[in-house]
């Protein structure tokens, strides 16, 4: 499925829950970088956020991201290197949504995804049609640690169901480049 409008996606690493549900920063890891655009690529994603306010983060994550876009890597993996030319690294959301409204002229949709189940989630077959219809850019929102927190949240226009197969719940803790891929596969489906 090929939707009108620009799709964006953001890994929030700021502000997230830890297991205490304290408001936390999570590390940025170099597998979510590496993995989460090279599936961004392959499902046609614009742009690929990596939300962290800490800048010696960020520059840890740059130096790694040079490596692939103009160090040896470059040369030595081409395809590596064309999915690395989607990621940004920002300090906050309003950074990422900053760019997408200097860049299309338009600010984003906001799209939550969360493990946890709750009112008002919209279904992927219903969010594809939406995406079939709108031509506002989408920003998906995927969160780190345990989750986006609320106050984050709120800020979405829609949430997507979550993904899992317990009919209970009780477990559901995939890792964050799973859940990626699964829920652009979902909405991205040809």
């Amino acid at each position: 499925m090929k939707p009108k409008a620009p799709i964006y996606l953001a890994l929030i690493h700021h502000p997230v829950y830890n297991q205490a549900q304290d408001v936390v920063c999570t590390s940025i890891t170099p597998f979510d970088i590496h993995d989460i655009a090279r599936t961004c690529k392959t499902f046609g994603i614009t742009k690929y956020f990596i939300v962290c306010p800490v800048e010696s983060q960020r520059r840890l994550a740059q130096r790694i991201m040079d490596h692939w876009l103009v160090g040896v890597g470059a040369e030595m993996n081409v395809t590596r290197k064309e999915a690395f030319e989607l990621v940004s690294l920002v300090p906050s959301l309003e950074d990422a949504c900053l760019t997408i409204q200097n860049e299309i002229g338009s600010s984003p949709r906001l799209v939550g995804t969360s493990a946890k189940r709750g009112p008002n989630r919209i279904g992927y077959r219903d969010f594809q049609n939406q995406l079939q219809e709108s031509e506002d850019p989408h920003l998906l929102l995927f969160g780190t640690g345990w989750g986006m927190t609320e106050e984050l949240l709120a800020k979405t226009q829609a949430m997507l169901e979550p993904i899992g197969s317990q009919e209970d719940g009780s477990y559901n803790h995939l890792p964050v480049r799973a859940a990626v891929a699964i829920t652009l596969d979902r909405l991205l489906e040809r």
